[in-house]
């Protein structure tokens, strides 16, 4: 699952200065325009990078390091990526998707090989990487074939997804993943049994297959069942499952890339487990699907199967995440959050939900 600022470059701050921010099941992580680290939340799989298991309602720094560029959030790990393009894992790691070639919890976060990466997605149990060389790496859980690299059960190490090196961006949902290419060509693989693939079919893949033949995908995001996307055009796409109108409509699952309304100006967008949102190039913020917690930001607790619009600002940066709650950073670099808080991971201090953003004070 990917934050909406790490779909297309994560490694590189957007035009406000700032670098992301990413919503697990019960914790969430955010790296600021000075490149620090902090998290906050629930921690009993140490993937607050603390050193500890214990919550925390406030963040709290993860060590003292400037140089931090990236972060993505599985539902209770992360990885991130520093300047260097290290790539640093933490958290739960009972798959190995943390890729230190154990299955050991990490309370801090451990390097992942001296490599150097571009851009990181961390799903529900697996994770995969793009190396600034363009391959295509996968680790962690695999019974699905969501790791691309054939029937192996789990991979506690990287392993490269094909030849190619072309790669350009990579995400992944709770079994799938998907992946584009520099000539804007786009890519699934794994648990497609809701359509989330995009290729036609309600099956599994265990390579990567091709989705349609368009060239202009500049942007994905995997959610538990679904993926959104948007293309060159300014156009919006989702296919999959379509429960709580995740997809933007109110139809049943697509097997294939569906439009999602009919603007023209969606930047990116970011899928949760079962929400979407969606920055646009006014600077609005945009989100549907599954609201039983709040998380879509928009004062109540309907699930929406239409963007809706998250507030008035128009001061949103690239920069957002969704799960059962979400969070966005604005022009300014302040962070906002909303949508469920059982383990204080809306970082005000409480255990309270919102539904509507409350300013994070890092």
């Amino acid at each position: 699952m990917t934050a909406l600022g790490a779909t297309a470059g994560p490694a590189a701050a957007d035009a406000a200065g700032n670098v992301g921010v990413a919503t697990g099941y019960s914790h969430t992580c955010a790296v600021p325009a000075d490149g620090s680290l902090w998290c906050w939340g629930g921690n009993g799989r140490g993937q607050l990078g603390d050193g500890t298991t214990t919550a925390r309602t406030t963040p709290g720094r993860v060590g003292t390091a400037t140089d931090w560029t990236a972060i993505d959030a599985g539902p209770s790990f992360n990885c991130g990526l520093r300047a260097d393009g290290g790539l640093w894992c933490w958290g739960n790691n009972l798959r190995g998707q943390l890729g230190d070639g154990t299955t050991t919890n990490r309370a801090t976060p451990v390097r992942v090989g001296t490599a150097a990466w571009s851009t990181v997605s961390a799903g529900d149990s697996h994770t995969c990487g793009v190396r600034t060389g363009g391959t295509l790496w996968c680790w962690g859980f695999n019974r699905l074939g969501q790791l691309g690299t054939g029937s192996n059960y789990y991979e506690t190490a990287p392993v490269q997804v094909g030849t190619a090196t072309t790669w350009a961006d990579v995400t992944t949902g709770y079994g799938h993943s998907c992946a584009t290419r520099t000539d804007g060509s786009l890519w699934c693989w794994g648990d497609g049994t809701t359509g989330q693939l995009g290729i036609g079919v309600l099956s599994y893949r265990t390579t990567p297959e091709r989705v349609g033949t368009e060239t202009s995908w500049n942007g994905v995001t995997a959610g538990y069942g679904f993926t959104c996307g948007t293309r060159t055009d300014g156009t919006l796409w989702c296919w999959g499952e379509n429960g709580y109108g995740q997809l933007g409509n109110t139809g049943t699952y697509q097997t294939t890339p569906t439009r999602v309304g009919t603007g023209t100006t969606w930047a990116r967008v970011a899928a949760g487990d079962s929400s979407a949102c969606a920055a646009r190039a006014d600077g609005s913020l945009w989100c549907w699907g599954n609201n039983a917690n709040g998380q879509l930001g928009d004062g109540t607790t309907t699930h929406r199967s239409a963007p809706v619009r998250v507030g008035t600002a128009i001061t949103w940066s690239s920069d957002a995440a969704v799960n059962y709650h979400g969070c966005g950073m604005r022009t300014d670099d302040s962070l906002w959050c909303w949508g469920g808080n059982g383990s204080g991971q809306l970082g005000d201090g409480t255990t309270t939900p919102r539904t509507s953003p409350a300013l994070v004070t890092l």
